[in-house]
């Protein structure tokens, strides 16, 4: 008795458990390449992805590179159109520089100096495949894994840099993020010194020129004054054509005055010949004070006349420091007007929750990829079979 299927015998069950083994047996090896290049390379992914793959948090943040002098509007459409025909520049330039400059070596090197690099992508308990291998990797070799993990990307439209940093804890992320930064206004600070220097250098180096004229120009100027024992020629000339004036004056008067005497008083007479005596000391002083004013080599007109040309150089030279000194301040308040500066958009953020790998989309992607490949071989095998047939 059955009892209506509970009990059955042995001989009946060992044979129907090998009628199930063989289905099963039969329905795999039906169906081998179908398990074998979907089903199973998917298991392995899914059996990698969630249960060995290490969690990554991802820190953003946003940053312009703007100049003092621009306004703070999009560089895209018409803007842009007039910004390139004015020969203006919002920093787009200096920005893309930055940028590249965020994901070079240099950027790598200082991170690496400053920042322990290679120990934030090299946790315990991180998979070998996402974590940074080997523990002392060549400069190539970081800046690869590096560049796989930090992603800067500028926005010509907007005008913004974005920085996106993956690590495997949410401070590590946050602050290689926050380190970008103040790489990023570092290296605006070098162009700055560097632009700022290259757009004075000309005019500094024409006022020292014209410093250096203007002090050769004293210092003639000074050797002459001693060399002439005088220290300003142009003033004693005056002074002795105000004698020279007065004595002729004198020497007039005494002349009428003695003319006015010739009829009245003998020539012979005392007062007479005192006053002819007057009039020819007059004379002699007058002769005497012109000849140092304009007579032989040592007068004072040949001093006057050499230092006059020594004052219209200098003061030449006076007006050409002057104009290389308003030349230089100008020249630096249009380098300051130019100076490059950083604008924080976004500050990195600490992340909370791990948003890498993206299981969901990468295993339906190899699922995806693998149903196409198992397609397009079925497709091709059954045609070789109906052809052969």
């Amino acid at each position: 008795m059955n009892m209506h299927g509970f009990m059955t015998p042995a001989d009946q069950a060992e044979e129907r458990d090998i009628t199930t083994v063989e289905r099963i047996r039969s329905w795999v090896a039906a169906r081998r390449w179908f398990l074998g290049i979907v089903v199973l390379p998917t298991l392995l992914v899914a059996l990698y992805l969630f249960a060995y793959a290490a969690d990554q948090y991802e820190s953003e943040a946003h940053f312009q590179v703007r100049s003092a002098s621009t306004p703070q509007v999009s560089s895209s459409g018409t803007s842009a159109v007039v910004s390139l025909l004015t020969g203006g520049s919002n920093g787009g330039n200096e920005a893309l520089s930055v940028a590249d400059y965020l994901t070079s070596h240099d950027a790598v090197e200082t991170l690496q100096k400053k920042d322990h690099l290679v120990e934030r992508f090299r946790h315990p308990g991180v998979d070998i495949l996402s974590r940074l291998y080997p523990a002392n990797p060549t400069p190539e070799r970081l800046l690869r894994y590096y560049r796989k993990q930090v992603h800067v990307k500028h926005d010509s439209d907007t005008g913004i840099t974005t920085i996106k940093v993956r690590s495997f804890t949410p401070e590590d992320s946050y602050e290689i993020a926050s380190h970008l930064l103040q790489i990023g206004e570092q290296r605006v600070n070098e162009m700055n010194a560097r632009s700022y220097n290259d757009a004075i250098a000309n005019s500094r180096r024409t006022l020292a020129e014209a410093e250096d004229a203007l002090a050769a120009s004293d210092a003639q100027m000074t050797a002459f004054r001693r060399s002439h024992n005088d220290i300003d020629p142009q003033a004693s000339g005056q002074a002795q054509l105000t004698l020279v004036t007065t004595l002729k004056g004198e020497l007039a008067q005494a002349r009428a005055q003695l003319a006015a005497m010739n009829g009245v008083i003998s020539p012979s007479s005392p007062q007479y010949q005192a006053l002819a005596g007057h009039v020819q000391a007059l004379q002699a002083q007058v002769d005497a004070q012109a000849g140092q004013l304009a007579g032989s080599g040592s007068a004072i007109a040949n001093d006057i006349s050499g230092y006059q040309a020594l004052l219209v150089r200098r003061d030449f030279l006076a007006k050409r420091y002057e104009a290389a000194a308003a030349g230089l301040e100008k020249a630096r308040e249009q380098a300051i007007q130019q100076q490059l500066y950083l604008v924080r958009v976004v500050n990195p953020n600490m992340p909370v929750k791990a948003t890498f790998p993206e299981r969901g989309r990468i295993l339906g992607t190899v699922l995806v990829a693998l149903l196409l490949t198992y397609s397009i071989g079925w497709l091709i095998v059954a045609g070789v079979r109906e052809h052969a047939a």
